[in-house]
């Protein structure tokens, strides 16, 4: 039996942003960079810092990091200088799992938040879970699904006792 893998590897490409502001009033004017956590250990910052790009920077520049299994979020960080501008916590489930397929690109925006809270931006980027290890859809996505399991097939006689139907909308 072989041991479950404590981590995948995700490729996140930090692609932009827009309607950065300081101290909301302010656009943000330059040196803006991003960072990203998959957990309190685990951070990568963007190499580049986009130094002209004002309230509206652009990176366009991929980073791979080791996403935990157990991890809920990712959280997205962006920087004039030393100052946080903004911030997003990503759910893990809208680009991971469920009914996405293997190795999906995901292409993702985000409104950032301050430290108070408010509306500062948004944030653009695309997100890929590499290999295998992506639950739900992964497996069965590649085969057409035919009726419901427990129920004959279509074309079939239903046992005596089931009963199956469609759904339909009712008024009182």
């Amino acid at each position: 039996m072989e041991k479950a893998a404590a981590s995948k590897a995700m490729e996140i490409t930090v692609i932009s942003a827009e309607g950065l502001l300081v101290n909301r009033k302010q656009t943000v004017r330059k040196n803006v960079s991003v960072t990203v956590k998959t957990d309190p250990l685990n951070s990568r910052s963007t190499g580049r810092v986009d130094p002209e790009g004002g309230s509206s920077p652009a990176w366009k520049e991929k980073l791979v990091m080791d996403l935990p299994v157990h991890a809920r979020f990712i959280t997205v960080e962006v920087h004039s200088g030393s100052r946080i501008v903004g911030a997003a916590n990503i759910p893990v489930t809208d680009f991971s799992g469920g009914y996405l397929p293997e190795n999906h690109l995901s292409f993702l925006s985000y409104r950032l938040r301050d430290g108070n809270g408010d509306r500062n931006g948004i944030v653009n980027l695309s997100v890929k879970v590499r290999g295998a290890g992506n639950t739900g859809c992964a497996a069965s996505c590649s085969r057409p699904w035919i009726g419901v399991p427990g129920l004959p097939a279509v074309g079939e006689k239903a046992p005596a006792g089931i009963v199956t139907g469609i759904p339909v909308p009712y008024k009182y």
